[in-house]
């Protein structure tokens, strides 16, 4: 049946009157997955798992499908120990196993927040552009969203402006990024405490999934937990660990705000696979991250090249540049990918986003962009 037959319309039709109301006429998330040469739209890590570490997690696996028969441990007891100790090694802040909060992807971990601080009669705040699943997740989960808003050009949230923003909606979840997608710009850490001051009703959530990339002297908001029992620090093993495909985020909060997420989990939400790859991978965190400074370098150089073709890239804290200057950001997207380089449309007028990758995917984004900016560029008015 295809879908323009008159059976499928009849049944597109039928199932658009059953669905809830405040979800008509959405569009479901999704980055286009093409078969490209140089695929640089999702920030994902362009190196490959190394094959030392595909043989251990093979291993470690082998006794875990034999138990299948078994549901997964409910507590990633496991998981949690090397999470804790990952994260002592990496930001110098000592947290608990009991602080920590795992999920399939970080987006289930925003999720868990979602449903167990938000709902109907509930707003959650965030700050625009910024990572586009916020708002997602918290209006499918019924919770009000409030678009607050940074300023305009500069993309900056001072701490001045999201405090004001925070106590005219009084919301129930605050999202803050750091670094910021699709900006790339590290949060002033200011910020954050003067959202928790100005929305005291609020559970404040700092999105750290690139944590990893930010250039030194980046403070991370685990540094704030103690004694902050509404701030909450979400992070991915998705980019800076090149295991995108493995599926696995978390959190760190107070331990009483991690039990609260017991009442919204689905049960063994965790597979034993799951917990077992993350595991091990963490295990091995020192050759995993070895590329991320290699990723450093190539964001570094894409600002620089982008920058001396006349263009206006964000300086970044993250594995991804935004830049401006383009007179049709989708029309230069577009030629990109008839290049062979997908980049991401993210909406924002005359601006792109491109992931650093490897030198070779580097080189071909900046020489595809090359040709083109002299025809994409947008010019400026006449003073």
């Amino acid at each position: 049946m295809s879908a323009d037959s008159p059976e499928a319309r009849t049944a597109a039709h039928e199932i658009g009157r059953l669905l809830r109301p405040d979800l008509r006429g959405r569009s479901p998330y999704g980055a286009p997955q093409l078969d490209v040469p140089v695929r640089l739209n999702t920030n994902e890590n362009s190196y490959p798992v190394p094959e030392v570490i595909v043989r251990a997690v093979m291993a470690a696996l082998e006794d875990d499908i034999r138990s299948l028969n078994r549901y997964p441990d409910r507590e990633f007891t496991d998981l949690r120990a090397v999470l804790t100790s990952y994260l002592g090694q990496q930001s110098g802040v000592r947290v608990r196993p009991e602080q920590v909060w795992a999920g399939n992807g970080s987006n289930e971990v925003l999720s868990h927040l979602v449903q167990a601080f938000g709902g109907h009669g509930r707003t959650a705040l965030g700050f625009t552009p910024s990572y586009s699943m916020h708002p997602i997740i918290t209006a499918t989960l019924g919770t009000t969203w409030a678009d607050g808003m940074r300023e305009s050009g500069t993309f900056e949230l001072t701490a001045e402006a999201a405090a004001e923003q925070a106590r005219a909606h009084d919301p129930s979840i605050v999202f803050l990024c750091s670094p910021n997608n699709p900006t790339g710009t590290a949060l002033p850490f200011e910020v954050i405490g003067a959202v928790l001051d100005a929305a005291p009703n609020a559970v404040v959530v700092v999105d750290e999934a690139y944590a990893e990339f930010a250039r030194p002297g980046t403070r991370s908001a685990l540094t704030l937990l103690e004694g902050n029992p509404r701030l909450v620090v979400t992070r991915t093993m998705s980019k800076a660990f090149a295991f995108a495909g493995g599926r696995l985020g978390y959190l760190v909060a107070d331990p009483a705000l991690v039990d609260a997420l017991r009442l919204v989990r689905l049960p063994y939400h965790l597979s034993t696979p799951t917990q077992t790859i993350a595991r091990v991978a963490l295990q091995h965190a020192d050759l995993l991250l070895a590329t991320v400074e290699a990723i450093k370098a190539e964001r570094d150089r894409i600002v620089d090249g982008l920058a001396g073709m006349g263009l206006a890239p964000v300086a970044s804290d993250s594995n991804f540049v935004l830049f401006g200057g383009l007179a049709d950001a989708h029309a230069t997207w577009q030629a990109l990918l008839e290049a062979g380089v997908l980049v991401r449309d993210v909406g924002i007028p005359h601006h792109l986003r491109v992931t650093a990758g490897t030198p070779a995917e580097t080189s071909a984004f900046l020489e595809a962009m090359g040709r083109l900016a002299p025809e994409h560029r947008l010019e400026q008015e006449p003073a």
